[in-house]
């Protein structure tokens, strides 16, 4: 049985917090963001790791003994080193995926910056990307760094999530606005 998520996300952002301090009383954020982002890949990529983590048949010694190998291989920084060496005592690695996502939100937010999800129909050029982060950071008066994605059943358009606001401009949108539109008539 898994706990409910707002459970993980309670106890990965008590351990984000605490390593993401220290990192900053370090002067470390920079090497702290390089070790989330490669953490990331790492879980993307391996399905192994992902179930390591998150097994709870593989004891605390075992786990302890992985996640030390990996971040000794992976060369990550001693705070979160320990902080993942902490969590695998506590048999909390479950809640990796929460607590990385959870630094990349505190990273971000010294940095001044936020993170706009922005799904097309087709794949943003470059140019595109940048002009949209552009009129964006205007908008929103901090550093707009974009997280695209594809959905072709768009059709056309852009839908854009800011924080907690979301702008729709898809045809997609616009047909099932029109489709409502006509129920009601008829």
């Amino acid at each position: 049985m898994s706990e409910p998520a707002s459970i993980s996300s309670g106890i990965a952002a008590r351990y984000a917090t605490a390593i993401f301090e220290i990192a900053k009383e370090s002067n470390a954020l920079s090497d702290l963001e390089a070790n989330v982002n490669d953490l990331g890949a790492a879980l993307a990529d391996s399905a192994d790791l992902s179930s390591v983590i998150a097994s709870p048949v593989i004891s605390r010694d075992e786990q302890g003994a992985a996640i030390a190998a990996i971040a000794a291989k992976m060369g990550l920084m001693p705070v979160l080193k320990n902080g993942l060496s902490v969590m695998a005592q506590k048999r909390r690695l479950f809640v990796v995926p929460a607590l990385l996502t959870a630094l990349q939100a505190l990273i971000a937010e010294e940095k001044g910056e936020v993170t706009a999800e922005v799904t097309s129909a087709k794949a943003l050029t470059k140019t595109q990307s940048e002009k949209l982060a552009k009129t964006l950071s205007e908008r929103v008066g901090k550093t707009v760094k974009i997280n695209a994605a594809v959905d072709e059943n768009l059709i056309g358009g852009l839908v854009v999530k800011v924080g907690s606001k979301m702008i729709d401009t898809s045809i997609r949108a616009k047909l099932n606005s029109l489709q409502n539109a006509m129920k009601e008539v008829g």
